[in-house]
């Protein structure tokens, strides 16, 4: 049993300027994720994977109602076995390495919900806001029933500590976004009628600091996740002998600000 054919849902890409916009459109279910969302939410990451034009990437739900309320449930009436288990949390790691492996500063808006897989991908973005009352999670132990993968533990209690993940998991709360922006794990917390706004103003920001400098930083951090001791003489070669850098310097030193080209 499956979604109907036209209840699909997308993952719609759009640029505007230097900017990537990922839209998970299913606002009927709270843009549950069916296979078709997340085979086209790696379709649209690769999509911008390799476009320099692309300085900023922004994720968010349709609707304004959830930004994405897990993967549909439904789906999971086909599993026979662990063996389906296994197959699907293999492929939800691809899913979320390919958010987490995008070169250029990545956003993520919530409103209203980001539950399962939605806290995940929240997860993998290098920034997070949200509406005031949002609720983020993965509620599975009083739900489903079923289990994370390491490697999606992993990623979580690197941004939330081990203590609020045990909370989410185990204890299955929801926490609020005002708990998680003190919690440090959001960036800004607005008002619905504010947050575009604060989207903005974070995007613009973002646009203003050098490129080079971002990608090689967001690719050490990464590494730095799997490897205390990561080779990084690729990426320290790349900032300075970046065209950039010489820009950089010499803007600074005439006390004139920077035209970033990302290269």
């Amino acid at each position: 049993m499956t979604a109907p054919a036209d209840d699909q849902g997308a993952v719609r890409l759009s640029r505007n300027g230097s900017v990537a916009h990922l839209i998970f459109d299913r606002p009927q279910a709270r843009n549950a994720m069916t296979w078709a969302m997340y085979d086209g939410l790696a379709a649209a990451c690769d999509g911008i994977m390799d476009d320099p034009s692309v300085r900023v990437a922004v994720f968010r739900g349709a609707g304004g109602k959830a930004f994405v309320a897990g993967t549909d449930i439904a789906q999971f009436l086909e599993f026979k076995s662990g063996d389906d288990g296994l197959a699907y949390e293999d492929k939800v790691e691809t899913y979320i390495a390919r958010v987490e492996r995008l070169p250029m500063p990545t956003l993520c808006v919530v409103e209203g919900w980001a539950v399962g897989g939605g806290m995940a991908i929240a997860n993998a973005c290098d920034f997070r806001i949200a509406t005031a009352g949002a609720r983020f999670g993965v509620p599975i132990a009083r739900t489903l029933g079923n289990c994370l993968s390491a490697q999606n533990l992993r990623a979580l209690t690197e941004t939330l500590g081990m203590p609020m993940v045990k909370r989410m998991l185990m204890l299955a709360e929801m926490p609020e976004a005002e708990e998680l922006l003190a919690h440090g794990y959001l960036l800004g917390v607005a008002e619905a009628e504010g947050i575009d706004a604060l989207q903005d103003e974070i995007v613009d920001k973002l646009l203003g600091h050098a490129p080079v400098t971002m990608r090689v930083t967001k690719e050490a951090l990464r590494r730095l996740g799997t490897d205390l001791t990561p080779d990084d003489r690729d990426l320290i070669h790349a900032a300075y002998g970046s065209r950039d850098f010489r820009h950089g310097v010499e803007s600074f030193v005439a006390k004139k600000k920077a035209e970033w080209k990302g290269e």
